[in-house]
């Protein structure tokens, strides 16, 4: 059964706030990766690259320092991978991971932050809690995983308050204090097990991470109250001591995190191929998710990945000054009451991104196969009625080529 991390929309509520910022914005998407070689241009060289390109575009200086001085801490990542960043007047807004690195750096100075690649890096950010115990009680560490596992944010240490936790070998009180040790582990694991629940009802993390003594977990777990059960999975290798290989530890936690994502994602694949297979509750291609997505009745947008950084970056949409007025055309746009001089032009993949957090939906980006989208981009619906665009799967030839094409 999938947890509700899994079965439930990626929604973007941490990104509303940049709706409500005065223009314009910087966004730097650049290839954070390590130089390889000595000699060889690393981020930062990459950085001033595309930072000439900003000023150019009249980027103020004030906003390029402080993007120039996030982009210089470290992210504690050494393989490749890229890195977003979205600044306004008043300072650095974003500041995120992305697993993958770019195919160039680039940089946006515009009226509106380009959004797709931040969030994207959103779609592939996990909120983990590790939990490492042993027969005395456990080590709790809350991580925010991006690219990588790391850094700790933070850390809380719970102690179950048995102390006769060894079991003793002498001749004739060996039962009794096997005994006595052996519930003394029981009772502390239902204390780090009670600590456990209150901390995951009260941060909502994406995974519980169980890791440390082997004759604890399964004690701790067992005492786990059937929601955060759900949520968790046992990673051999961590613990409270010392002697502990952090090294092949985080390894196996990473897998774990992209073993996670990788269910999210089906699951979310699986909820659009349902709704498509039904003829009601999915629609596909860009003019009937505009529609849709004006409607107010997207619960997830479904984009290739391909699509986003092929034809939806070249593509345009009109907007207006709220999210949800959105449209292919501005006489469309007009049509729906937006006055003329209100009208804007942006980037289709910016204003789709733009109207899915103003209807608080969620986005899942997909590979090449998952599924069959014509113009590389889908949605799957929360409600649908007579006025609804057509769900059928399209037979007409030149469909056909737009769907398999994604372009």
């Amino acid at each position: 059964m999938p947890t509700q991390e899994e079965s439930d929309p990626m929604h973007l509520h941490w990104l509303k706030p940049l709706l409500g910022r005065p223009a314009p914005f910087v966004t730097v998407h650049l290839d954070a990766s390590p130089a390889e070689v000595a000699g060889e241009s690393g981020p930062m060289d990459r950085w001033r690259s595309v930072r000439r390109d900003l000023e150019r575009d009249g980027a103020p200086a004030a906003v390029l320092d402080q993007v120039a001085e996030v982009l210089g801490r470290p992210d504690g990542c050494r393989d490749a991978h890229g890195r977003v960043v979205v600044a306004d007047a008043e300072g650095v807004l974003v500041d995120r991971v992305l697993r993958v690195a770019p195919p160039a750096s680039r940089g946006v100075y515009g009226p509106v932050p380009a959004l797709s690649p931040v969030v994207r890096a959103a779609e592939e950010s996990v909120q983990v809690l590790v939990v490492a115990v042993d027969r005395s009680g456990a080590d709790l560490r809350w991580l925010d995983v991006d690219a990588a596992v790391g850094p700790v944010r933070s850390t809380e240490t719970v102690e179950g308050g048995h102390d006769d936790v060894h079991k003793v070998r002498e001749s004739g009180i060996e039962r009794r204090g096997q005994t006595r040790a052996e519930d003394s582990w029981q009772r502390n694991a239902e204390a780090v097990a009670a600590a456990v629940d209150r901390r995951v009802t009260q941060t909502a993390p994406g995974l519980v991470v169980l890791t440390g003594d082997v004759r604890t977990v399964p004690l701790v777990r067992d005492a786990l109250d059937q929601h955060t059960r759900r949520l968790v999975v046992e990673v051999a290798g961590g613990g409270r001591g010392e002697g502990i290989q952090a090294g092949a530890f985080a390894a196996r936690l990473a897998e774990a995190v992209d073993a996670l994502r990788a269910r999210r994602r089906a699951a979310q694949v699986e909820r659009y191929r349902e709704a498509r297979g039904r003829g009601e509750g999915a629609v596909t291609g860009i003019d009937d998710v505009v529609e849709v997505l004006r409607r107010g009745q997207v619960d997830q947008l479904v984009v290739s990945v391909d699509a986003l950084d092929a034809g939806l970056a070249e593509r345009t949409l009109w907007v207006g000054p709220e999210p949800l007025q959105l449209a292919t055309s501005r006489a469309d746009l007009t049509t729906i009451g937006v006055v003329d001089g209100e009208c804007r032009e942006l980037p289709a993949d910016v204003a789709l991104v733009r109207a899915v957090l103003g209807q608080d939906a969620g986005i899942t980006f997909l590979g090449d196969g998952d599924v069959e989208l014509v113009d590389g981009v889908g949605a799957v619906l929360r409600w649908a009625d007579g006025s609804t665009p057509s769900e059928s799967v399209p037979t007409q030839s030149a469909d056909t080529r737009r769907l398999r094409s994604g372009a």
